[in-house]
């Protein structure tokens, strides 16, 4: 696991949380099958959204970006809410044929 008190050149390999909110939300864009995308994508969102709590609170103290956390955890947000979202219109639309 990579702290987040590492040195200055390490810095960037230790903030994950937009490379979490991206991938989350890059599999929306990439693969035609919602299905699957959305067991994927929750939880690499619930991670990075975790990511970028934990990277909030270690910019007040100067050991990460503040900016990319906030980034991250809006991207993550984002890859959650729209899971999130297509699971309840599968659970309600039981008529629907599944993708795949």
């Amino acid at each position: 696991m990579i702290s987040v008190d590492t040195p200055d050149e390490g810095r960037e390999r230790a903030e994950l949380a937009v490379w979490f909110g991206g991938a989350s939300l890059a599999c929306w864009l990439c693969c035609p099958f919602w299905v699957l995308v959305s067991f994927v994508t929750l939880p690499l969102a619930l991670a990075g959204v975790v990511r970028a709590f934990v990277e909030y609170h270690a910019s007040k103290s100067g050991r990460a970006n503040g900016t990319r956390a906030v980034v991250g955890g809006v991207l993550s947000l984002l890859g959650a809410a729209a899971a999130i979202a297509y699971m309840v219109f599968l659970a309600t639309h039981p008529d629907l044929p599944v993708q795949g």
